[in-house]
């Protein structure tokens, strides 16, 4: 692009991505803290008191208020009313101020003081009820901690949901025309580095210096919540100085309707997608929250010696740059035109992939093997999403996804046990189960996403999107929280944090993937029958 015909920032190549970089490292930031706690399940239960009951209450706090105080649909009105600007900063300080209420939750600070004593003596909500005990993000016998830690949980969830809906308002302000599907696939891809991100370095920053301190892993995810806030505030700049360039006011969406529930609640599209999304969500997104304690159960894991390379606070570092080839070099792949090029990095992928598994098994620590998670879902998510728009084919691969999420959790359930004692046969077992559940992890919003305006009128897409989302939220709330109830009903009272038996906990999320895979089926047979045209390509 020629000097010239640069008029604005967002003609500009290098300011448009500047722009998604702040968004997307943002987003990151999140997703770290997000799942801050998941690695060291073990940890708080031996250091808080948190049994899996309290720890997947807390958890599932995250979502309290989006979805029972009608929060997600408040925050498509805040951003459609005050613009992309205004609520970038205002979810990064939410964000913020619930990361610091759950950090002094966590802390020493916390212990012996007349907040403790108060939050012990209230909030002991009656949990027995089945399914709407399970909602309820306190109950009796909970610690203190874990009540206010979750508190200030469902805040930071608030501000994480306004700012996803803002981050892609935002993408699409500065890409429409241009690179939009990219960019949206970019950002995504950074985020769910976050994950890993976390697996590796929660613990890490937990146990660092020899002593168990698990505010330390919640300070390290408030320092990124600050680097957060600060990615928007430059953001706003930016922004502000495009719309001076171009003298328009932000855009805007149409906003959330009441009117439109009636359309969208009576279309049987609708109520598939909605259904199978928040069916695959809560398979994945609550087991991400168990999953380290899950493998540190049913692995025969054999941790570094002390005073090798191995057992060393270097490894950690080491690990994650190696990570973060594995996530650049088959991102990149995707987009090389050039066969030596993209064979190359492919290649290059394999083997620091290869390598990073390597280590994991090495140091013997099961957050490092989980961390593997995303990266598969980074590399193959561009092929996906390129297969569905030029080939078509969605409700088959919805089917597959789920196919592939139940033999996941079933694998989990009974075929990983088998190899406690054989710590290679465990491990390598393990690696592939995760890297093919990430797999999954793209396979069915690859396809499940894009279908949607074929299944709804183009006039309440949006509000189709809100609707879907307050629906997933709900699983994304409940499920942590029953998890945690199964584990305590079908494990002995008081049985340590590395010898849960989490098998009923996985056949529940493997039934989720059944009535996935069922309703998929049905999808399928629908869109044959009244031509929704699934299984046809997007460009055509």
């Amino acid at each position: 692009m020629s000097q010239t015909s640069i008029k604005t920032l967002r003609d500009s190549a290098g300011m448009r991505w500047t722009a998604l970089l702040l968004l997307a490292l943002a987003m990151f930031c999140s997703y770290v803290f997000m799942d801050i706690l998941s690695p060291i399940k073990d940890l708080m239960q031996e250091t808080r008191g948190w049994d899996s009951e309290s720890f997947g209450r807390m958890q599932g706090a995250e979502v309290f208020l989006n979805v029972y105080v009608f929060f997600l649909i408040f925050a498509g009105i805040i951003l459609d009313k005050m613009g992309v600007r205004f609520t970038a900063v205002l979810s990064g300080t939410v964000m913020l101020i619930g990361g610091l209420i759950k950090f002094y939750a966590v802390s020493d600070a916390f212990v012996g003081t007349g907040l403790e004593r108060w939050f012990t003596d209230n909030l002991n909500w009656n949990g027995s009820l089945p399914v709407i005990g399970a909602i309820l993000p306190f109950c009796a016998g909970m610690p203190a901690s874990a009540k206010l830690a979750a508190c200030g949980f469902m805040l930071f969830g608030c501000g994480c949901e306004m700012a996803g809906i803002t981050v892609s308002r935002g993408i699409v302000k500065w890409f429409k025309g241009r690179e939009t599907a990219l960019a949206m696939g970019s950002e995504m891809a950074l985020a769910r580095l976050g994950v890993a991100t976390c697996m590796i370095f929660s613990p890490y920053f937990a146990k660092l210096g020899g002593e168990v301190h698990v505010d330390n892993a919640v300070k390290f995810g408030v320092v990124l919540l600050c680097i957060a806030l600060i990615m928007f505030i430059t953001y706003f700049f930016m922004d502000k100085k495009l719309d001076s360039q171009t003298g328009e006011a932000e855009e805007k969406d149409d906003p959330f309707k009441i009117s439109d529930l009636g359309k969208i609640f009576t279309s049987l599209g609708f109520w598939l997608v909605a259904l199978l999304c928040v069916l695959y969500y809560s398979a994945i997104f609550p087991f991400q929250k168990y999953a380290v304690n899950m493998l540190q159960c049913n692995l025969t894991l054999n941790p570094a010696q002390e005073g090798t390379f191995w057992a060393g606070e270097s490894v950690t570092i080491v690990q994650y740059v190696i990570m973060l080839v594995v996530a650049v070099c088959a991102f990149a792949s995707n987009f090389s035109k050039k066969k030596g090029m993209k064979f190359g990095l492919m290649g290059l992928a394999v083997v620091a992939l290869i390598v990073y598994c390597y280590m994991g098994y090495m140091r013997g620590t099961a957050e490092t093997i989980f961390a593997v998670f995303p990266l598969l879902a980074v590399a193959i998510t561009p092929i996906l999403g390129n297969y569905v728009d030029h080939k078509g084919k969605a409700a088959t691969m919805l089917m597959l996804g789920s196919i592939l999420l139940v033999i996941c959790h079933l694998t989990f359930a009974f075929i990983l046990p088998v190899f406690k004692g054989n710590a290679i046969g465990g491990t390598v077992v393990a690696y592939v189960t995760i890297l093919v559940l990430g797999a999954s992890f793209s396979l069915v919003p690859a396809a499940l996403w894009p279908s949607v305006p074929k299944l709804v009128d183009e006039k309440i897409i949006g509000s189709a999107y809100a609707a879907i989302f307050w629906i997933q939220n709900i699983g994304l709330g409940l499920f942590p929280a029953l998890i945690g109830m199964v584990l305590n009903n079908t494990n002995p009272e008081g049985t340590a944090a590395h010898e849960l038996n989490y098998t009923w906990a996985l056949v529940m999320l493997a039934a989720l993937g059944i009535a996935a895979l069922l309703i998929s089926v049905y999808l399928k047979a629908v869109d044959k029958k009244k031509g929704y045209g699934l299984e046809e390509p997007n460009i055509k």
